[in-house]
């Protein structure tokens, strides 16, 4: 039975290393004979949460913006992706603002439970991504339903393009494979 993938990327930079990188996964996904959803955050209004919970009763976030569409597509996704760049060892501040405003699904009944972390990073050691990957654990451990499957770190890329010879993106076309 094939699931439906959805895939957000948010690197604000055109072509960038983590969005090359989420697509291998994407290849891998389709090959599988997954449905998939590619989301960039390029170009998206994605305004800070202002923590008033309503959305807790609302089921939907009381800011118009471009998030609440992208919660409702992770409401009904069997598995999300996020690909992010990393900066100063942390995810994405794009992504970051995008999980605090996902607070609408705490009491939804979303359909995820698979989560996949990719990321890319300048820095060439093996353990760059180790705070952004605690920061995604957090905010999957506040959905009883979801785990995180599994993360891919393309380390030691920094210009556009750097990614394409990099060992993670087998990584990621395989993962992504085996969704």
């Amino acid at each position: 039975m094939s699931k439906n993938v959805l895939v957000i990327s948010s690197t604000l930079r055109k072509n960038g290393n983590s969005e090359i990188l989420a697509k291998e996964f994407v290849k891998g996904v389709q090959e599988a004979g997954n449905n998939v959803e590619f989301v960039t955050l390029q170009d998206k209004e994605i305004k800070f949460c202002k923590g008033c919970l309503a959305c807790q009763k609302l089921g939907t976030c009381v800011i118009k913006d471009d998030s609440n569409e992208i919660v409702e597509k992770m409401k009904k996704a069997d598995v999300i992706t996020f690909a992010s760049p990393i900066y100063y060892y942390e995810m994405s501040g794009q992504l970051k603002t995008l999980l605090d405003r996902a607070n609408a699904l705490f009491s939804l009944d979303y359909k995820f439970r698979d989560i996949y972390f990719l990321s890319t990073a300048a820095d060439g050691d093996s353990h760059s991504a180790d705070i952004a990957i605690k920061g995604i654990q957090g905010w999957i451990a506040c959905f009883a339903k979801a785990q995180l499957k599994g993360t891919v770190l393309g380390a030691g890329v920094e210009a556009v393009g750097d990614i394409q010879n990099n060992p993670a993106m087998q990584k990621a076309y395989e993962m992504g494979k085996g969704v």
